[in-house]
């Protein structure tokens, strides 16, 4: 078990991956868990790399979690009669629903919903942010814009609307498709895009119907604004930096980052921090210092993991991306003032005996040379509460349930094993200690600590802890 790294690496196949060696590559380099990204690939596509990272799973016996990431809706201006126009500081441009082919004075947007929220005063951004409007007047199907910030517009260009709350769902007719087959296949985990309300994770849930846990992506300023409530209705988040750098100001995001790692910490919800993390390696077999310092800077902030998109889905060196970037997470993370780091911005803790207990190992680990804290869980809340106290020791979180075990490949900290179901605290005592020492842990006169609950499967009942001296 490669448990030498306590922040786990989410990696996106794609078309750079052309096989199950190739998943094996990247598992034993350090990657914990993979993302499917469905705004690109057909369904055989991705029904055949599931397949690749299950074959794999079962070659190392170890758990590993698969994310389906949803496209959401894609907002786009319609299509030029000549392809694309120029627009020039200070000219007016007309958005409509009018379908003809525009030109420099009017385009179609088809977004009726867009219109209908737009008011003078609102900015509109094209194009990733490149081109810059500011509303000045609406009509029923139309509304009026100067443009701020010019360029070349092209045919179905993306509009983001950072300043308005869009009355859409985050789930398209795609995403619904999508969703189905996703869930179908298997997926682990579900990503929703766009995410605007609370209202859109309560809608995604009726839809999966427990059939696999929600991360919400945060790159909306309105989810920015609701991430409390937000993070409680969910599994997990994400941190999708690429959208939410368009939406609000680049200089802001480094401070929202901050603020969503502090709050799913606080809430006990993992939290994943994405986009451009090693971009430069698509196409180079080495980051640039930025990069590396981007990725450091997210695992001492107490992050549970970071994502890998383009870099291992399309470009030149995944293996190599993988291997710099667990490097990375493994020199932070032995640093000296890693652990005080984390420990400053430990969570305020309820007044619950799994919250105690949580506390109490954490405290013990950093008095005692604790190899591993093992967990006995069947749902997997206690290990994610242990997760959330950042312990000094790894998380060994022995489960009945292959699908718990999926899950918590995201959380920072938890290695788990699959194992036959127990029913003492007695059995969890004995089997910890075996299974430490399997799966090389622990050794021979290293101190682990054990915790389970009684009654067994009842979530949140963890109300045992034994320190132990394996013999």
């Amino acid at each position: 078990m490669n448990a030498d790294k306590k922040v786990k690496i989410l990696a996106t196949l794609g078309p750079a991956i052309r096989d199950a060696a190739h998943i094996r590559q990247l598992v034993e380099a350090g990657v914990n868990l993979f993302r499917l990204n469905f705004s690109h690939g057909e369904h055989a596509d991705h029904a055949q790399r599931y397949q690749w990272v299950r074959e794999v799973e079962r070659e190392l016996n170890q758990p590993i979690g698969i994310l389906m990431d949803l496209q959401g809706p894609k907002l786009r201006v319609g299509r030029f009669a000549e392809g694309k126009v120029q627009l020039v500081n200070g000219q007016s441009l007309r958005l409509d629903l009018d379908a003809t082919p525009g030109d420099a004075s009017r385009v179609n947007l088809p977004h009726p919903e867009i219109i209908e929220a737009l008011q003078p005063g609102m900015s509109l951004l094209l194009d990733d942010g490149r081109l810059r409007l500011k509303v000045t007047g609406k009509q029923a199907d139309a509304v009026d814009t100067c443009v701020i910030a010019g360029g070349e517009l092209s045919d179905r260009k993306g509009v983001n609307v950072p300043e308005a709350v869009l009355q859409l769902s985050p789930l398209t007719e795609k995403d619904r498709r999508d969703l189905a087959f996703g869930l179908e296949l298997g997926v682990d985990w579900v990503a929703l895009s766009f995410v605007q309300r609370p209202e859109d994770i309560v809608e995604a849930r009726e839809l999966i119907q427990g059939k696999a846990f929600l991360m919400a992506k945060i790159e909306k300023p309105s989810a920015v604004q609701h991430l409390e409530e937000i993070a409680r209705l969910c599994d997990a988040i994400m941190v999708a930096r690429g959208d939410l750098g368009v939406e609000v100001p680049a200089e802001n995001v480094p401070r929202i980052q901050k603020d969503i790692v502090r709050t799913c910490r606080q809430l006990g919800r993992p939290v994943v921090v994405a986009t451009q993390m090693l971009e430069s390696m698509r196409f180079s077999p080495a980051p640039t210092r930025a990069e590396v310092t981007d990725v450091a800077n997210a695992v001492a902030e107490g992050a549970d993991a970071v994502m890998l998109s383009a870099e291992t889905a399309s470009g030149d060196y995944p293996l190599e991306t993988v291997q710099m970037m667990s490097k990375i997470i493994r020199q932070v993370e032995n640093g000296p003032d890693y652990q005080s780091q984390l420990d400053v911005g430990r969570p305020q803790a309820e007044a619950t005996a799994s919250d105690a207990i949580s506390c109490a190992i954490r405290r013990i680990s950093s008095i005692l040379p604790v190899a591993a804290l093992v967990n006995y869980t069947e749902s997997g809340s206690s290990s994610l509460r242990a997760s959330r106290e950042r312990p000094k020791a790894p998380i060994l979180s022995l489960t009945p349930s292959l699908t718990t075990a999926r899950r918590l490949t995201v959380a920072w900290g938890i290695y788990s094993v699959v194992n036959e179901r127990l029913r003492r605290v007695e059995e969890v005592t004995s089997t910890a200690l075996e299974i430490a020492q399997a799966q090389g842990m622990a050794k021979r006169g290293e101190t682990v600590v054990i915790t389970a609950g009684e009654p067994f499967g009842q979530p949140g009942s963890t109300n045992s802890l034994r320190i132990e001296t394996l013999h």
